[in-house]
């Protein structure tokens, strides 16, 4: 696993899973008529920094500080989609005026992604409303379970790297 941790097979994966998630997403949007939440759009903001992660592990599987970055952005990524996913069930589940989400995204100001690239972050729905559903879940929902099976993943490879790394040490 530890091999497999540095190759950049492992990172290709994610690249392209979290990129094929963002293209489904855009698929919705666009060409089923779905208008996302401002939830939405952060949590596609939570998944292109998964994207990034892997690019730059992808780019540089072997080198240390890289990699290293590479999987703490990826894990950060995760655990912050999975927050926002499980924020964005809360305002599914029990909506009333008193807990609603914005209707304006509020990134950063070094980072107007919602002004940069509208077509991907601009926020036009309301975080309540369930759109779409399989098997009883909704979007939301299935994103915390994707959100948490790549935290999950990130925290397996960096166990898996300290462990070589330490076992090569001895």
């Amino acid at each position: 696993m530890y091999d497999f941790s540095r190759s950049r097979f492992a990172w290709a994966l994610l690249t392209a899973g979290s990129l094929a998630l963002l293209l489904i997403a855009l698929l919705f949007q666009y060409a089923k008529g779905y208008h996302p939440c401002v939830m939405c759009v952060y949590q596609r903001a939570a998944l292109i920094g998964v994207i990034f992660a892997g690019v730059l592990g992808w780019l540089m599987p072997r080198h240390r500080l890289f990699s290293t970055l590479a999987l703490l952005g990826w894990l950060a990524a995760s655990a912050k989609g999975y927050l926002l996913a499980e924020e964005h069930v809360g305002y599914q589940l029990n909506p009333s005026p008193f807990n609603q989400c914005s209707s304006f995204a509020e990134f950063p100001a070094w980072a107007p992604l919602d002004r940069w690239l509208p077509a991907l972050f601009h926020p036009t729905g309301d975080c309540a409303d369930v759109d779409w559903s399989w098997l009883g879940w909704s979007m939301p929902q299935w994103l915390m379970g994707v959100f948490a099976v790549l935290a999950g993943l990130a925290a397996f490879f960096i166990v898996v790297r300290l462990a070589g790394a330490l076992r090569r040490e001895a």
